[in-house]
């Protein structure tokens, strides 16, 4: 399969091009490895991108759960002037 990246920041480009040069590879392996580690597959069995938090999952209680939600409850709100 081949694909084009469009929009690549400068940063990325950077890191891919550190990447190849230090593991003497390809620009296309090193693009290829970045998007393994950043989609989590180079680490089985782990928790998929964002599992920064998922030590906290299971630690409240039902009232801090449910206190959590009623704060976040006015996010859920669809501001319809705005979507106009």
């Amino acid at each position: 399969m081949q694909i084009t990246i469009r929009g690549m920041t400068p940063e990325l480009e950077q890191e891919i091009q550190r990447l190849a040069r230090q593991e003497g590879i390809s620009l296309n392996k090193a693009a290829l490895r970045i998007m393994a580690r950043g989609a989590n597959l180079d680490r089985p069995g782990e928790c998929g991108i964002g599992n920064s938090l998922d030590h906290l999952f299971g630690t409240w209680s039902p009232a801090e759960a449910k206190a959590f939600l009623r704060f976040v409850g006015p996010c859920a709100r669809i501001d319809k002037d705005f979507w106009k």
